[in-house]
């Protein structure tokens, strides 16, 4: 065999030598951007734990089968797949990429969330709550609990080792105005800042009465214009009747159509705006489920450009194989074997409002006895996909020990559970400072 010059021979060397050097600045690029997990780096977090408080039963309750949907035998037992490939499961993962960003859009960001603002410093919330780059990290703590609240925000901050720069509360009917007081003081705890995302759902009214200027409801909220001008000048999120699909009757006369709905959600905020309260950032908040998103109907609830900020929408994975059972990217585009035309969540969303920021406004992965290691996995793939989807600005978990159906969304469920969310929580792209937020 004819020997290489030696000449010959130290070219190649340093050729190799530069390939190298560029693998290694790719390959620690892209775990900045999704965290050292991808990276399979060793380490654990310390667990948080309680002396004397009993770990959250795991219910195990079979996820519901989807209405009219025929079931699909060979539905995976797996956890979800990294890639977001279709399994065989008869609720039809997507494979379609993310809708590219339309016209308008570049405030929403790239083909990735920023990490570093255009200035070069941290990710900041700026006009209308949007940050400057990256994601809003946020929580409602101790739902169905009798411990919600402040007390329900430090435990759920304590265990998971961070603070929440989104604050999730819930309020009904035409009695307590908002915020309360120890809403306030969640939000302008010193040195903890944080933004409230106040749910309202009126109550003693039709939506069509509502639209058409209910006396009780208007005195309400006339009352509370005074009182979040006079107690709460910041700015907030605020959102009329979350999950509003469950209550549309179609009927004519029946006062919840989906165009009553558009209506009174437009009265509510306009009436607010006219006594002067220019501190809310609107969202709409839909329930992501493909029966109610695939109808006729749904894309009559928009209540119009003018009146809303942010589009939000609350959606869960589930830990059993069957409908939902998947990873980030089934969850924030789920479809339906059933109902072939819809795109999915996050791709109608960003086709039909190219301009507006996105908030997974509630999200979150039920327990499962059978499969207790999909919480942590799952966790681990939203790190991994969530530069995927670059107009979601904003995630806001849901934390339980028990919904209605006793379905468990706590965070540390399981030791593997807690680990890995903490360090989904400390990734670079949940690093977003709250400014100042005055209007």
């Amino acid at each position: 065999m004819r020997r290489r010059p030696h000449r010959t021979r130290l070219l190649h060397l340093v050729t190799l030598t530069a390939i190298f050097a560029m693998s290694v600045v790719a390959t620690v690029s892209w775990a900045w951007t999704g965290g050292v997990d991808q990276l399979g780096l060793p380490g654990e977090d310390p667990i948080v734990t309680y002396p004397g408080r009993a770990q959250p039963p795991l219910p195990g309750a079979r996820p519901p089968a989807e209405p009219g949907v025929p079931a699909v035998p060979g539905a995976p037992t797996a956890g979800p797949s990294a890639s977001g490939v279709p399994g065989p499961s008869g609720s039809a993962t997507p494979s379609a990429a993310p809708a590219r960003p339309g016209p308008g859009q570049t405030a929403l960001g790239g083909p990735r969330p920023a990490l570093r603002d255009r200035s070069g410093g941290r990710c900041r919330t700026g006009r209308k709550l949007v940050p400057s780059c990256g994601v809003l990290w946020g929580v409602a703590p101790g739902a169905f609990t009798d411990a919600r609240g402040r007390r329900a925000l430090h435990d759920f901050e304590r265990k998971t080792g961070r603070h929440q720069a989104v604050y999730h509360a819930y309020h009904k009917g035409t009695r307590q105005l908002f915020p309360t007081e120890a809403e306030r003081a969640i939000a302008r705890e010193p040195g903890r800042e944080r933004i409230l995302f106040l749910n309202w759902k009126p109550a003693g009214a039709t939506w069509a009465q509502i639209a058409r200027g209910d006396r009780t409801t208007d005195a309400f909220l006339d009352r509370l214009a005074r009182h979040i001008d006079k107690e709460y000048p910041e700015q907030f999120f605020f959102t009329v009747h979350h999950e509003a699909e469950d209550n549309v009757r179609e009927e004519k006369g029946s006062g919840y159509t989906a165009g009553d709905y558009a209506a009174m959600y437009r009265h509510v905020v306009r009436r607010l705006r006219a006594h002067g309260v220019d501190n809310l950032v609107t969202v709409l908040v839909h329930m992501a489920y493909v029966p109610h998103t695939s109808k006729s109907w749904f894309d009559k609830m928009y209540p119009g450009d003018d009146v809303i900020d942010w589009i939000g929408f609350d959606t869960y994975a589930y830990s059993d194989p069957g409908y939902g059972h998947g990873d980030f990217a089934e969850l924030l585009n789920r479809q339906s074997s059933g109902r072939p035309n819809w795109p999915g969540f996050y791709n109608w969303a960003t086709a039909e409002h190219p301009d507006k920021p996105l908030m997974v406004a509630e999200w979150g992965v039920w327990s499962s006895r059978r499969n207790p290691g999909h919480k942590a996995e799952f966790y681990r793939e939203v790190g991994r996909q969530i530069g995927n989807f670059p107009n979601i600005r904003a995630l806001v978990h849901f934390d339980t020990p028990h919904n209605q159906e006793g379905r468990d969304s706590s965070v540390d469920a399981t030791p593997d559970a807690l680990r890995a969310y903490r360090k989904l929580g400390r990734l670079p792209i949940f690093q977003v400072d709250v400014a100042p937020s005055l209007p």
